[in-house]
């Protein structure tokens, strides 16, 4: 019954919404001939708004049907995120590393007293490549890649619990201005590294989801 109500009120804005977006589809239909290039604009935004709504409707439809549960159920006081609080982030050297390390403990959220559970271990490849050459054999684009290996383990016992990888790359164009070239490239290694930041505190939470066994708050 609950699971019912909580379904009906986040149901009832989104149908308001989609109801909204068809009658947009067929007042955009009216004022425009399929012919002109504005019409068609109008209806693609309009499909494209109600396919959305529509998704939203089925995905929510399908995860409570299944029982699933919200990865971060229970907010800063659910198990998940308890248990990402313990987590301790071990020294990445190299700029890349500080710039990922922060990401990563910014997500983790702030560490209860006392000792860590867990030690995260990050080793990072920061790579630079070339490519897009002219007759003169001067670069005209870069790829910055970053890529991690990541390893949770248990603080007291040493032993590994989880071993994964994570990565992403960005382009960054070759200008005349070598002060912007290497702006730019400072910008594409923060950016890469807020990503990978993503990937991997999504997958601790998930481990610390499915392990079952999130350590309680406080616990050293």
């Amino acid at each position: 019954m609950k699971r019912a109500t909580a379904l009906s009120r986040f149901l009832k804005p989104v149908w308001a919404e989609l109801v909204e977006a068809l009658s947009f589809c067929r007042i955009a239909g009216r004022k425009e001939g399929p012919s002109t290039s504005s019409g068609q604009t109008v209806r693609a935004r309009a499909s494209h708004r109600t396919t959305t709504l529509l998704t939203v409707v089925t995905a929510s439809l399908a995860l409570s049907g299944c029982g699933l549960r919200p990865l971060y159920g229970g907010g800063s006081k659910g198990a998940v995120a308890q248990s990402l609080g313990q987590i301790e982030v071990a020294a990445i050297p190299g700029k890349a590393g500080w710039l990922v390390r922060n990401a990563v403990t910014d997500r983790l959220g702030a560490m209860p007293q006392g000792a860590a559970t867990y030690r995260l271990e990050i080793e990072l490849d920061d790579q630079i490549t070339g490519f897009g050459v002219r007759r003169d054999d001067t670069v005209t684009r870069e790829r910055r890649t970053l890529r991690a290996r990541y390893r949770l383990v248990e603080a007291g016992k040493g032993t590994v619990v989880l071993d994964a990888t994570a990565g992403s790359d960005a382009g960054i164009d070759i200008v005349s201005s070598e002060y912007a070239t290497i702006a730019a490239e400072n910008t594409a290694l923060e950016n890469l590294s807020q990503v990978i930041a993503d990937q991997i505190v999504t997958r601790l939470a998930l481990y610390a989801q499915n392990s079952g066994d999130s350590p309680p708050a406080g616990t050293p």
